[in-house]
């Protein structure tokens, strides 16, 4: 019996302990804005600063610094547009997907090829 609560002490501290440092960690990163790249390369910082100023802008797509630098340009591109063709209604944006799922190429792959090509 003691060493069941035992166990349920450290279990109960390495969630606690997760959850924290999680959360540090996200607040750590530095987040930008890949819809918006600076003349020199950089991205600009997240968020729109005033929006009266930034009323034409569209919403901005948000990463952290880490993740945008690990992306390749095309990527970046397809997060930006699948974010402002989200249909952004209302005061709160419309989270997407960073990544989308890969989709199967049509035709199966390497075996359905060869069961077709037996049937022909």
């Amino acid at each position: 019996m003691e060493e069941l609560c035992q166990v349920r002490e450290k279990l109960q501290k390495y969630i606690n302990d997760m959850a924290k440092n999680g959360l540090d960690k996200w607040f750590a990163q530095k987040w930008v804005d890949i819809g918006s790249k600076k003349k020199d390369g950089s991205f600009s910082k997240c968020g729109r600063s005033k929006q009266k100023k930034d009323a034409k802008r569209k919403y901005p797509k948000c990463v952290p610094l880490a993740k945008a630098r690990s992306m390749s340009e095309g990527q970046r591109r397809s997060a930006v547009a699948r974010k402002r063709s989200a249909g952004n209604t209302g005061p709160k944006p419309t989270n997407v997907k960073t990544f989308t799922k890969r989709t199967k190429a049509m035709g199966g792959g390497f075996m359905a090829k060869r069961q077709r090509m037996s049937m022909v």
